[in-house]
């Protein structure tokens, strides 16, 4: 079964401040392997008969895209590559949220095919687990050829409270690990979220989707008939230059910008979860990555260059050109960048998004 990837790269990532920033967001650095995150996104694929890759994103960031995605299509199997080892990349001319970008990137994908499986990807998580993962998309695909909107329930392994849920339902009969979607819920407290984990009812919500195009957009088209038209004309609109597909501005503009989850997946008696145990996290933020990276004897991950750390522990540092030294510390992240140098306690990291928004005030 042929599915086509979907990969969203719309995201600033600024909880990753200070290596992403403006014009060089998560998706395009290599936070845990020596692959970006968005080049990792499309090689997990790897082994499955995928598509022409499409690529959604915004203008500025076109050349990287170009660039990154071309730089591991010719790693991917021979019987997948995909035509002239190019990515289709639309351009989005402002940011709508989710599901505008998708229903512009069903369109592209039914012009290739008209039943296309579709497979929706951020460009941003880690999956540890590949072969786990490409079971579970191939079970997807399945349920998704049937006309279902399905959905990826990570098995959470903490009560989290950063994370959306979603309520598994019915047990599908002959299929293991799927299920009915019965509810999205939004993020939880502390008590909620443990109450969720104790009942197994629950998961996380991954962001992540299958479905056949012309479903999805059928479904857009029911609960958000302006959005679906205008998505459609701004790619029949479209302007194809070179490498690129520059989605119409005039239409795009009229578009009210929603994500997928409140305009389809949340209103849809069509919707489907596959369970997903594979290691799977969003990295939103350096003390993820440090959940999720190899620590040495001391508890801690050291990246890059010229770090010597005396009597520290359980700290996160990434080094850049200059030598970091640290002395007797614990639980702090640091992480050095050609532009800023960050300094944190790692229980306090989420408020880095905090200097990000001051340091945008300052500049305007």
């Amino acid at each position: 079964m042929k599915i086509t990837p979907i990969i969203l790269s719309g995201g600033a990532g600024t909880r990753l401040w200070p290596l992403s920033w403006g014009d060089h967001p998560k998706q395009f650095l290599p936070l845990v392997t020596e692959y970006t995150m968005i080049q990792e996104t499309l090689l997990r694929l790897k082994g499955l008969d995928i598509g022409r890759p499409i690529i959604s994103c915004g203008e500025g960031h076109r050349f990287m895209v170009a660039q990154q995605i071309g730089e591991v299509l010719h790693e991917m199997d021979s019987r997948v590559k995909p035509e002239n080892d190019k990515a289709i990349i639309l351009l989005e001319p402002m940011a709508k949220n989710t599901a505008p970008a998708i229903a512009a990137a069903c369109c592209a994908a039914m012009k290739q095919d008209e039943d296309a499986v579709v497979i929706v990807l951020p460009s941003d998580h880690v999956i540890k687990n590949g072969d786990t993962y490409r079971e579970a998309v191939v079970k997807a695909a399945e349920q998704a050829q049937k006309g279902y909107m399905v959905t990826f329930g990570i098995v959470p392994t903490f009560p989290a409270t950063g994370y959306g849920y979603i309520k598994g339902g019915e047990v599908c009969a002959g299929a293991t690990g799927v299920m009915t979607l019965e509810t999205f819920v939004e993020k939880p407290d502390l008590k909620t979220a443990q109450e969720y984990l104790d009942s197994g009812l629950y998961y996380w919500n991954s962001g992540m989707f299958v479905f056949k195009a012309k479903t999805f957009l059928e479904e857009l088209a029911r609960f958000e008939p302006q959005m679906a038209e205008l998505s459609k004309q701004s790619f029949e609109k479209a302007k194809e230059e070179k490498d690129y597909i520059w989605l119409d501005r005039a239409c795009f503009e009229q578009i009210k910008g929603n994500s997928i989850d409140y305009a389809v997946m949340e209103k849809t008696r069509k919707g489907m979860i596959v369970k997903l145990n594979a290691g799977w996290d969003d990295v939103g933020s350096w003390s993820a990555l440090y959940d999720i990276s190899k620590k040495d004897a001391n508890m801690n991950v050291i990246k890059g260059c010229d770090v010597i750390a005396l009597d520290t522990t359980s700290s996160y540092i990434r080094g850049g050109k200059r030598t970091i030294a640290t002395i007797g510390l614990d639980n702090i992240v640091i992480v050095d960048s050609d532009d800023a140098l960050l300094v944190a306690a790692k229980g306090k990291i989420q408020d880095v998004k905090k200097v990000a928004e001051e340091i945008k005030k300052r500049s305007e």
